[in-house]
């Protein structure tokens, strides 16, 4: 059976991949997924950076406000809607192009890697929740360390469910979740994909990152993150736990100025924007686009992506 053709543009944050997404779909006939674990929020438009109606160019969109901010978006949901989204697109003779940064989420549906093979403990998981109140995220994140080093240096402290969940994997299994997961990925894809990766100069993107955060508190982030406040949406969802939201809500609670709020933002989207270089660095079969390469010329970037692709069999 031949294998259905995909593709992936990706990059760090503020690299640019929202305009070349859309120059790379309406060249190829292709409809979007976003693979972003906020834009899939409802009310959450300026602090994740949402496309607009009038920026989509006409190209379809999937996987944007389909949540509540209360509602959970973890992995596995991730892996059902895109691939409910990709038989709707294959189903209208186009290609689906997964776009966004979140490099575990494209990982988990390019292997189709199976998050199933242990069930929920949730007396376990609750002993570590209390752990986490008692004595804070980092050491929780200390405890992973000492069973699972690699795991550890994947997930960020403050991601405290995944965190969560490869204590429980190990706990269950005896085995890290690291091993398991570099294991699925050994499998081969069930799909003919090409996955690019966009790139700029490391300055030239912190650059960017700044001017971004300025043009969203220009935009309303403030008031954005105020209307959520009096939804009564708090700092203990995961999506109020999003790069952006946490700072100006702690802002809004009156645990710093708006100042150390917007140094915390920018400094920490630097450090996140860093944090998805080292792990595309670590994929395999990636496609490196360096803006800076191209001159920063859309048009010589889309032509090259296109040529991968006709190199590639995905076009003819």
């Amino acid at each position: 059976m031949s294998r259905k053709p995909l593709v992936v543009l990706t990059g760090a944050t503020a690299v640019g991949k929202t305009k070349a997404s859309i120059g790379l779909a309406k060249a190829i006939g292709g409809e979007i997924i976003s693979a972003d674990s906020m834009q899939i929020y409802r009310h959450m438009d300026i602090g994740s950076a949402k496309i607009r109606p009038e920026e989509m160019c006409g190209v379809v969109h999937h996987l944007i406000d389909v949540l509540e901010p209360q509602e959970e978006f973890h992995v596995v949901k991730f892996q059902k809607l895109a691939k409910e989204a990709m038989e709707e697109i294959y189903s209208r003779g186009h290609i689906p192009i997964i776009a966004g940064g979140t490099g575990f989420y494209i990982q988990a549906l390019l292997y189709d890697i199976d998050f199933t093979k242990s069930t929920q403990d949730e007396t376990f998981r609750e002993e570590l929740s209390n752990y986490v109140k008692e004595h804070g995220a980092e050491a929780l994140h200390e405890k992973l360390r000492q069973v699972d080093p690699k795991a550890a240096e994947d997930i960020h402290a403050n991601n405290v469910k995944r965190v969560i969940r490869a204590l429980e994997f190990y706990e269950q299994t005896g085995k890290r979740m690291s091993e398991h997961n570099e294991t699925e990925r050994k499998k081969e894809s069930p799909y003919q994909f090409v996955y690019f990766v966009l790139n700029d100069d490391r300055e030239c993107l912190y650059t960017r990152i700044n001017q971004r955060v300025d043009q969203m508190l220009d935009d309303g982030l403030v008031e954005e993150v105020r209307y959520l406040k009096e939804q009564g949406y708090t700092k203990d969802l995961v999506s109020m736990q999003g790069l952006g939201y946490k700072e100006i809500l702690d802002y809004l609670d009156g645990d710093c100025t708006l100042e150390e709020a917007v140094y915390k933002i920018k400094r920490d989207t630097r450090h996140f924007a860093k944090r998805q270089i080292t792990w595309f660095k670590r994929e395999k079969d990636v496609v490196w686009v360096d803006k800076k390469r191209f001159h920063y010329e859309e048009q010589l970037i889309l032509n090259y992506m296109l040529d991968v692709l006709k190199k590639r069999h995905i076009l003819t």
